[in-house]
Order: C-alpha cells, then sequence, then structure tokens
C-alpha cells in the first residue's frame, strides 16, 4: 500500500516521501496516527508539481550555491515549539522542518538529507551546517524558542540542561526497596559461606560427624 507521509518516520522516510508499505501497518499505525495519508493519483501529482516547483530554486552551479551561502549566512531561522520546564522539546526539529522553513523566508530548496545536523530536542541556539553544491557549503543558525516565551539566557540554558541532566541521574538511581533487596541477598550469600561455629575445635567444614567420632576413637589415649 503506498502512502504519503506527513511527518519523517525513523527507518522509513522523510516528509512527502511516497513509500509501499504494509496495508495492517498503515490502518492500524500510520494513518491513526495522521504520520501519512494514503497515496492517491491526485495527491502524488500534487506532490510532484510542487516539488517541481521547488527544484526551480535549487542550486545548480557553484556561482549560484555560492550566492545562496551569502543569502543564508545573513539568514537566521526560528522555531516556536512546545518545551518542558528543563528545555526539552515535546517533539524534535527534524532537517525536514529546517528545509521546509528554509524554503518559506528564503524560497530556496535545500536537499533536507544534506542538512547535517540530527534532530533538534531542545531549547537554545543551534548551528546548522548544509551542502549547498559540490564544495559549496554554509552554516545557518537556528533558535528553537518556548512557545509563547523568549529563549533564556545562555547561563539559564545551561542550568536547565543541568537540571534536566540531574533528574535523569536520579531517576537511574536504585530506590531504598531495591537497596534493601540487594543488602538482603549479601547477607544471605554471607550467611552461606560462613563456616558453622557450632562445629568442634579442629572439624574440617562439612566432614560427617561420625566420621569425626571414629577419628576420635583411634587417637592415642
Amino acid at each position: 500500500m503506498e502512502v504519503i507521509l506527513l511527518n519523517d518516520v525513523e527507518k522509513l522516510g522523510l516528509r512527502g516521501d511516497v513509500v509501499n508499505v504494509a496495508r495492517g501497518y498503515a490502518r492500524n499505525y500510520l494513518l491513526p496516527r495522521r504520520l501519512a495519508e494514503v497515496a492517491t493519483s491526485a495527491k502524488v501529482a500534487e506532490l510532484q508539481r510542487r516539488e517541481t516547483q521547488r527544484a526551480r530554486h535549487e542550486a545548480r552551479s557553484v556561482e549560484q550555491a555560492r550566492e545562496m551561502a551569502g543569502t543564508l549566512e545573513r539568514t537566521e531561522l526560528r522555531f516556536d515549539v512546545k518545551a518542558g520546564p528543563t528545555g526539552s522539546l515535546f517533539g524534535s526539529v527534524t532537517p525536514t522542518d529546517i528545509a521546509d522553513e528554509i524554503w518559506r523566508v528564503r524560497k530556496i530548496r535545500v536537499d533536507r538529507r544534506r542538512i547535517g545536523i540530527d534532530t533538534i530536542k531542545r531549547i537554545g541556539r543551534h548551528e546548522v551546517p548544509i551542502e549547498l553544491f559540490q564544495d559549496v557549503n554554509v552554516v545557518m543558525r537556528a533558535t528553537v524558542v518556548p512557545e509563547g516565551s523568549e529563549l533564556p539566557s545562555e547561563e539559564e540554558l545551561a542550568a536547565m540542561e543541568q537540571a534536566e541532566r540531574a533528574e535523569e541521574a536520579a531517576a537511574e538511581e536504585p530506590s531504598e526497596g531495591d537497596l534493601e533487596t540487594v543488602l538482603a541477598a549479601e547477607v544471605a550469600a554471607a550467611d552461606a559461606t560462613a563456616p558453622d561455629e557450632t562445629a568442634p575445635e579442629g572439624a574440617a567444614a562439612g566432614e560427617p560427624a561420625d566420621a569425626r567420632e571414629r577419628d576420635a576413637d583411634t587417637q592415642p589415649a
């Protein structure tokens, strides 16, 4: 079954890709979550029309690429996104999002597969390396801002990230109940390996009592 991806889907494709998937996977997962839509002939034709239009604004020579690089160097992208109190995003900013924003603000088509970052998952200022053409690269600036607010200072961003790491470390520490279980197991193991204090002096560990008695009978008086 062919579908058009409405979002980037890991190990499947990027937004706008037409992919062939199992019917059950599409109907039970992709379509209900609005990650994809059925690839009708009309929708595929519209997608191709848009891509053809954008392709006219893609660098086709070194000179064009250099001119576009100068424009992008002067451009700072801004993404207003939902974020938690420690600065982690409820979602992410993907290379596809960056390519779409470049098109929106500058009408320059950038191959999203040549955007050299992984998904952005924290608010802050980020550098975005892009390969526009062979041997023509540019580094753009992208600011990811919490929705309805402004970007905190660098000191505040560092403190928020440190707080998140502390929360993650605390979550990985064993609970009091886990510690009690570990200590109980250690005590039981120690008891199992300890010598029997009730055995007669000089008795070998694990030696039967009747064997010790026979040895005592054979000792000279």
